[in-house]
């Protein structure tokens, strides 16, 4: 197993490729979780993403002459970035195997990187067998996202950053996908502070890991279905598994729509663009799948931000609809002249924002004659979106909400 020389000696290798990201007390979780809550920020590392400092690490203990036959990676998109970046750096090819449904953002990141990317397979792991094909067909070093002592290395700096900031730490929350963060962080701050407490935090959809450091041995799962496609990895990783059930106190998990509030929550609180990996230890404080005691120390990793831009308008709309900011309905009008414009004139009268519209004549459910409107209103909360409710009913609106 790695040791703490082997996270120092990586932090000494990144020191000057890596950004110093903050980790800066955050307020508004802090009031919300009743706990005093530290935000390590790698949404704002070099590429995004706390990926490069194990992709960058394991590059540079390569061997010139091997490093000099190019690498390779299977990744969802972050990891890829920083083995692109990392290449690029020492001047040697890189190619990138990514499943097809990887968000653009991720693909043409890894792309300007200089890495030729091949999109292959419906999840991470058919993209890591592809890849295994064809670092061995090229002889070339395949660079694993987790699974590999020199990439656990270099994200365990994490752990040495965030206890040299705030060295009183009582808790550590980190995202777990294949485990290979959680593992070199976990083993870093156990070195320096025994006493502190390293929580694992999974998506529900993506459930291997945590059921097999439950169950104390490695169980792969038929599928993946999540937001967080950072952690969305279906088998388990017997190495990094190993590391979780030394050094990790727990793995929680998170739900799709608990992570989606937190990154919600994260933009319109904290002013901060964090993808789904990213904000699921946020999400497991927000919804307390975590019982610490109030105001511990406790530090959250938010491990990346590259959010495909179509994924976060979903969530902010869906957010609005849930938090009664946004209303949306469906009014049966009459079909003539003046109808619309008195439709309008009620709502004008509860102050309703009416921010998008639809007009339909044909739907088979109507009578001849009648018509539905669709409408998209901004509102201010249950109150006023109950207003709108007896104004209508007032009227003698018939109307549906979706």
């Amino acid at each position: 197993m790695i040791a703490l020389e082997d996270v120092q000696a990586a932090a000494t290798r990144l020191e000057s490729v890596i950004a110093p990201t903050p980790f800066a007390y955050g307020p508004h979780i802090s009031q919300l979780s009743g706990l005093d809550v530290y935000l390590k920020k790698e949404n704002l590392q070099n590429t995004g993403s706390f990926k490069i400092r194990g992709a960058f690490n394991r590059i540079a203990m390569l061997e010139e002459s091997v490093r000099q036959k190019g690498v390779i990676a299977a990744s969802a998109g972050n990891h890829a970035q920083g083995v692109a970046f990392s290449a690029d750096y020492f001047g040697v090819p890189s190619y990138i195997v990514m499943p097809e449904a990887t968000p653009l953002l991720k693909v043409s990141g890894a792309r300007a990187l200089g890495a030729e990317v091949i999109l292959h397979g419906a999840n991470y792991d058919e993209a890591y067998a592809y890849a295994c094909e064809f670092a061995a067909q090229r002889a070339m070093t395949l660079v694993h996202p987790f699974a590999d002592e020199g990439v656990m290395a270099g994200q365990g700096t994490l752990a040495l950053e965030m206890l040299q900031a705030v060295p009183d730490l009582d808790v550590l929350v980190v995202p777990v996908g294949g485990g290979g963060l959680i593992s070199g962080v976990a083993m870093a701050a156990k070195a320096l502070q025994p006493d502190i407490t390293v929580i694992g935090v999974t998506a529900a959809g993506a459930p291997a890991m945590r059921n097999s450091y439950l169950s104390g041995r490695a169980q792969d799962s038929l599928g993946v279905r999540t937001i967080a496609d950072g952690i969305a990895v279906r088998d388990t990783s017997t190495l990094t598994l190993s590391y979780l059930l030394k050094y990790v106190d727990d793995v929680v998990e998170v739900d799709d729509e608990e992570i989606a509030n937190a990154i919600l929550f994260l933009l319109e609180r904290q002013k901060l663009v964090v993808e789904g990996a990213g904000a699921a230890a946020i999400a497991a404080l927000m919804h307390h799948r975590i019982p610490i005691e109030s105001h511990k120390k406790v530090g959250v990793l938010l491990s990346g931000g590259n959010i495909d831009v179509t994924m976060l308008s979903v969530i902010i709309e869906k957010g609005l609809i849930k938090s009664q900011r946004k209303m949306r309905l469906t009014v049966t009008l009459i079909d003539k002249p003046g109808s619309l414009e008195r439709l309008a004139s009620e709502l004008n009268a509860v102050n309703a924002n009416i921010v998008h519209i639809d007009y339909d004549r044909i739907a088979r459910s109507l009578e001849f004659g009648d018509a539905y409107v669709s409408l998209s209103l901004e509102t201010k909360g249950a109150a006023h979106q109950e207003q709108i409710r007896a104004q209508l009913s007032a009227a003698g609106f018939q109307f549906s909400e979706e």
